[in-house]
């Protein structure tokens, strides 16, 4: 597993930004989160060593702009080059997630044809209107590798019609002290969605407030992931 950030910076664009750790983390170092700023890994998987080899190791699945959103327009001047880099990696698979899927033709590639086959994009929704706004048009674009992640899940959804050629749904629920309850139920309600489909299912994390037969647990950051492998629900 690789990390590869070319920028940073975000806006908050929906309801589940409410409690964003982004935000939160560069608000604690001073930082202006809105600030759309080009890093100094923008070049990280065409680096090479002295020996010409790639320094990004083939064969690893490469996180895409965890710190901000892959299709923000901000970026537009400099996503071309990304694809340029992944075009040359073909010896990698390169996953973004994105809450804008709006606008995919907007920053899609010339050459994208039917996608490219090292790329997987997910779709992040967080209630019933945002994936039937997001998943509707998710479900029509010519994209080779698809997921939804719905986290932070802030209420049950019903995302069972459009889980055609979806490879994987993440759920998770919210982490801060004052964030919204996930609730089991809602997560078992995803997973019998996936298993109707055949779609691959994973319970990433519960939420700080998380309630399970009508009990409410708050947990620290660190069990959220934790807690949820122990459900061993995964499939």
């Amino acid at each position: 597993m690789a990390m590869w950030n070319p920028w940073r910076g975000c806006h908050k664009y929906s309801e589940g930004c409410k409690f964003c750790y982004i935000h939160k983390g560069d608000a604690k170092r001073g930082m202006d989160t809105g600030d759309i700023v080009k890093l100094s890994s923008f070049d990280a998987p065409v680096r090479k060593t002295k020996k010409g080899e790639y320094k990004m190791k083939p064969g690893q699945t490469v996180y895409v702009c965890f710190s901000t959103d892959f299709f923000i327009e901000e970026a537009d001047e400099w996503r071309r080059e990304c694809w340029k880099m992944m075009r040359e990696r073909p010896d990698l698979q390169f996953l973004f997630l994105t809450k804008r899927i709006e606008r995919f033709w907007d920053c899609i590639p010339s050459d994208w044809g039917d996608g490219y086959e090292n790329v997987t994009i997910g779709c992040t929704v967080e209630n019933q209107a945002r994936a039937d706004e997001r998943l509707s048009f998710f479900g029509t674009l010519p994209i080779r590798h698809r997921n939804i992640i719905c986290q932070p899940l802030i209420e049950r959804i019903d995302i069972e019609k459009y889980l055609d050629g979806v490879e994987l749904v993440v759920v998770g629920g919210e982490s801060d002290r004052n964030a919204r309850p996930l609730h089991y139920d809602w997560v078992l309600a995803l997973r019998e969605q996936c298993v109707n489909r055949g779609v691959h299912f994973e319970f990433r994390q519960c939420g700080t407030h998380f309630i399970k037969d009508g009990r409410e647990y708050t947990l620290n950051v660190r069990e959220l992931g934790s807690q949820a492998r122990k459900a061993g629900i995964d499939c």
